[in-house]
């Protein structure tokens, strides 16, 4: 086991983690590394494939016992090791049949059908249609079940016979040896004649030429909810890759990217629109029209507002099922430039009118400055 890869390391998870922990850890790094996001990336597929191993063993309460128990005793084999091997039945098992007569049995779990492979697509979304909600056509190619066999990948759906090696369970007893040899362990694995299906077929299917399935152009129609963000995703549910041996299709889970907005910031469901307004409006107030999801909203600035300043509006942000966000304006007054000379000097004078209370942070700066350096930041002001 030393030179075994850590499972709880590979998830993220330590081995005090719940069996919820470990599938929230899990589905995390799929989406993170799945090859469908990542195409041409050999070190994302590994990384993958190593997620999912590590997955396998600790989401199965036997297994992952049995995991535990290697960890703690490295020196014993068992995954991989030369001590217990093979796809044992459960840990309390493993150790009642070695000591109940030098021998045991095991239990036939018969044929299950697998599920197909899930389908990740990515899809881009402006940021209306996100945050508004849409419905969108959406086209991929899979594995579709082959209708002519109903995935059997026999002619007419019964060109099979029964496994003969197996008798039709799917899976073969083979025998291990464990601590050096003193006690005899019977496994099963699945069947190498029918891969575990239980089933030989005798005439194949020659639509899918016995595979049981079909790639083609499946076409759906996505009900995008409003609130859509980079990163939520979608699942449809048997809209993925057919069953190898006459499972349930696998899910298409569609992660969308959502584009950004010249217009709007976005906070979860809240708005923030950063709004330029005219030093005269700063100064005096005025009405303005603000921009929302679906129309515009006049509101009002009050006079003396300072550029920064937020303004705040309740329900006014994006509406979903689940809630309404709130808008947020943040103002940016826009200073004049290139003035003229006559411009310029009615500022000045402008300027020499205001007392110096209608300019106290200005006072503060300037009484501060004149205490540390001995010189004031304005000049004669």
């Amino acid at each position: 086991m030393a030179d075994k890869k850590n499972f709880y390391d590979i998830l993220g998870v330590s081995k005090t983690s719940s069996a919820d922990e470990i599938k929230s850890a899990y589905r995390k790094l799929v989406k993170q590394y799945h090859p469908d996001l990542h195409p041409g990336d050999n070190a994302c597929a590994e990384k993958f494939k190593e997620v999912n191993e590590a997955y396998e063993t600790l989401s199965d309460q036997n297994k992952r016992k049995q995991y535990d128990f290697e960890l703690e005793h490295p020196n014993m084999g068992g995954f991989g090791g030369q001590g217990f091997s093979g796809d044992f039945s459960g840990f309390s098992d493993i150790f009642g049949d070695i000591f109940s007569g030098f021998g045991g049995g095991s239990r036939r779990r018969g044929s299950t059908k697998t599920k197909g492979e899930d389908i990740t697509i990515e899809v881009k979304l402006s940021f209306l249609d996100a945050a508004k909600g849409c419905k969108k056509d959406i086209t991929y190619t899979r594995k579709a079940t082959c209708s002519s066999c109903k995935g059997t990948g026999a002619k007419g759906g019964t060109a099979y016979q029964t496994c003969p090696k197996c008798g039709g369970s799917g899976e073969v007893q083979y025998q291990t040896s464990s601590f050096g040899g003193m006690f005899t362990q019977i496994n099963v694995k699945p069947c190498d004649e029918c891969h575990g299906t239980g089933k030989k077929i005798t005439e194949p299917c020659p639509d899918c030429k016995g595979k049981g399935y079909e790639r083609t152009s499946t076409t759906i129609t996505l009900d995008i909810p409003a609130g859509a963000d980079t990163g939520s995703y979608m699942k449809k549910s048997g809209y993925g890759e057919a069953s190898p041996n006459g499972g349930p299709s696998g899910d298409l889970i569609v992660v969308f990217t959502v584009e950004q907005s010249k217009i709007f910031r976005r906070k979860q469901f809240d708005l923030y629109v950063d709004l330029p307004i005219s030093y005269k409006t700063a100064v005096l107030g005025g009405k303005v029209e603000i921009p929302l999801i679906d129309d515009t909203l006049t509101y009002t600035i009050p006079e003396g507002t300072q550029s920064g300043k937020v303004f705040y509006v309740r329900g006014k942000g994006i509406r979903t099922k689940g809630g309404t966000g709130d808008l947020y304006i943040v103002v940016n007054v826009e200073v004049p430039t290139k003035l003229t000379k006559a411009q310029k000097s009615m500022l000045e004078d402008f300027d020499d009118t205001l007392e110096d209370k209608q300019q106290i942070k200005m006072k503060e700066f300037s009484t501060n400055v004149e205490s540390m350096y001995g010189k004031k930041p304005y000049g004669k002001k």
